[in-house]
């Protein structure tokens, strides 16, 4: 798993704004040591989810679309989950997300971030479940137990008593929070998601917990509203 993870970083790093990385440059991005990257960057040309540029940089391949096509055309939900993410962060100025379980993981399948949003655009593609608020959502709903607690930063639950008394929460609310649990400094809020009766995804919303402790009511009510209404239209 500790390899797919690194797989799954580097694949995330490249984006509209950043669509090709050089081997230095993104060793540097992301912490690691140079051959590293490079091993990675090799592989993942080999595997053909990458290709390289005659400039010897690296750009993802056209696989990688094809892939995806296939993916979102078996999930009828999706497009118009894509569609809501995009209101998100444009509605409410942050970095918003979708995340699914593909089994017990949860994978952050969907992000976009407003110009304007206080946080960078995180590059994880695998979650923490317990650490965050779609973790939360998905395991709420999709009756799922945690293997271990992961321990991200002082405010992490860490004990089932803790992550049973919150699932309890999140089921009466409808929402979950993550305030500094996963990553200092920052806050996730996020709601499920349902498509033919059932909760497919969670959606929300991630930002400075300076500015989700500042304006929660407002952010919350906005988050759910959007999305309560996409339901509908549904």
């Amino acid at each position: 798993m500790l390899s797919l993870q690194k797989a799954a970083s580097i694949l995330g790093a490249f984006s509209a704004e950043q669509p090709e990385w050089g081997v230095r440059a993104l060793a540097a991005h992301l912490g690691v040591p140079r051959a590293t990257a490079h091993a990675y960057l090799a592989g993942l040309t080999g595997a053909g989810f990458l290709r390289r540029t005659p400039a010897g940089r690296y750009r993802l391949s056209w696989h990688i679309a094809e892939m995806g096509a296939h993916l979102t055309s078996a999930l009828p939900w999706f497009p118009d989950a894509r569609a809501l993410i995009t209101r998100l962060a444009l509605e409410v100025r942050s970095v918003a997300f979708l995340c699914i379980l593909e089994g017990d993981e949860v994978v952050c399948a969907i992000r976009e971030r407003h110009p304007d949003a206080d946080i960078d655009l995180p590059l994880d593609i695998y979650l923490p479940a317990t650490a965050t608020a779609s973790g939360k959502i998905l395991y709420a709903y999709g009756d799922v137990q945690p293997r271990e607690f992961a321990t991200c930063t002082v405010s992490s639950i860490t004990t089932p008593d803790e992550w049973r008394t919150e699932l309890g929460r999140v089921r009466r609310r409808g929402y979950a929070y993550s305030i500094e649990e996963w990553i200092p400094g920052q806050c996730t809020l996020g709601v499920p998601y349902h498509h033919g009766g059932q909760v497919v995804a969670a959606i929300g919303v991630q930002m400075s917990a300076q500015r989700y402790l500042r304006e929660e009511r407002a952010i919350r009510e906005r988050v759910l509203g959007i999305v309560r209404e996409a339901e509908g239209l549904n």
